[in-house]
């Protein structure tokens, strides 16, 4: 059975590519458009991982990480955040919010793949 993984970011064109990655290296893949959207597909089903851009409009990554983390479901769920934001005072934000990972846009399909493999859940 392939794990799942949800896609959060309000670019169509990037939910794509990330899809594409995703799905070519044999994961299910769920996709939202905001953390509001997110959320309400979140619904106690299995999802082993979420890629999740940082700035998005209704609700931005860092609200939806720290509002995830109060879902039991979902409080250890690994969450890589794929951003534009480089900063260091955001990457300690992200990661105080528990993202496990944090990779920087432009990327290569590669270097998110290998965080996938390292974080996702059994």
């Amino acid at each position: 059975m392939a794990r799942t993984i949800m896609i959060i970011d309000d670019s169509v064109s990037l939910r794509q590519v990330v899809g594409i990655a995703l799905a070519g290296a044999g994961y299910e893949v769920i996709e939202a458009c905001d953390g509001q959207d997110a959320l309400s597909k979140l619904t106690g089903q299995k999802v082993h991982l979420m890629v999740c851009d940082v700035n998005m409009p209704n609700m931005d990554g860092i609200t939806f990480l720290k509002t995830v983390r109060t879902l039991p479901a979902y409080r250890f769920t690994p969450i890589i955040m794929l951003t534009t934001e480089a900063g260091e005072e955001k990457k300690k934000e992200g990661q105080a919010a528990g993202a496990r990972a944090w990779v920087v846009k432009p990327f290569k399909p590669e270097q998110l793949l290998m965080a996938v493999s390292k974080l996702i859940l059994p």
